[in-house]
């Protein structure tokens, strides 16, 4: 697989997981709400520091086991179920009428931006299961290109947060709403299938290893 791959893969998948509420979405938009624009750039820099180091400690781990292609299969399959379930977690709720983008939420945070950013994450369960999954069996498919590809991954998921929770904290600041909850359901629509695709597609490649 390229880079180029890799990298928009990355950022596609990141972006369909940045999308959903979430607490790192409502740290966003309180910070916003008292910080200014700051709070976005500095809460993805706070959640970037966070999975990169997390990056760095499961590379390291996974030079011994690259090539087993019965972890490699495992990982995959594990990693592709979740993406799958994801995907017709995100159809159903856009089903259900269950997804709002309420950018109206004023309650404060007791930490600083780049701090939320980052203890955000660590007391997100959901988060912990998605780098044991999915992002472990991706960041494997991006160690077959070396370093390159590791940091292909990387920047693409992160880029994925850049955009979406600058985004954020632009429209909380200017008061402005480019995005309708009818406009916001169509494009988590688009990302779950696009999730349930990638999903179906890694599990498939996961089951190869192991037959």
């Amino acid at each position: 697989m390229s880079l180029v791959s890799i990298f928009f893969l990355s950022l596609g998948v990141g972006l369909s997981g940045a999308l959903m509420p979430g607490p790192l979405l409502t740290v966003t938009i309180n910070e916003s709400y008292k910080r200014g624009f700051i709070a976005g750039p500095l809460l993805v820099a706070g959640h970037a520091v966070l999975e990169g180091s997390l990056v760095v400690l499961l590379v390291l781990g996974l030079d011994r086991v690259v090539g087993n292609d019965v972890f490699f299969g495992v990982v995959g399959m594990a990693g592709g179920a979740f993406l799958f379930s994801m995907g017709m977690r995100m159809a159903l709720d856009v089903r259900d009428g269950r997804l709002q983008l309420d950018l109206q939420d004023r309650d404060t945070a007791r930490l600083g931006p780049f701090l939320a950013g980052l203890t955000t994450s660590l007391s997100n369960p959901y988060w912990f299961l998605w780098w044991a999954t999915f992002g472990l069996s991706w960041l494997l498919r991006s160690l077959e290109r070396g370093v390159p590809g590791v940091l292909s991954f990387y920047t693409g998921h992160v880029m994925a947060d850049v955009l979406w929770y600058f985004l954020v904290s632009f429209l909380v600041v200017t008061g402005k709403r480019f995005l309708s909850d009818r406009v916001y359901n169509y494009v988590i629509l688009g990302c779950g299938t696009f999730l349930i695709v990638l999903g179906a597609r890694f599990a498939g490649d996961g089951l190869a290893h192991l037959v």
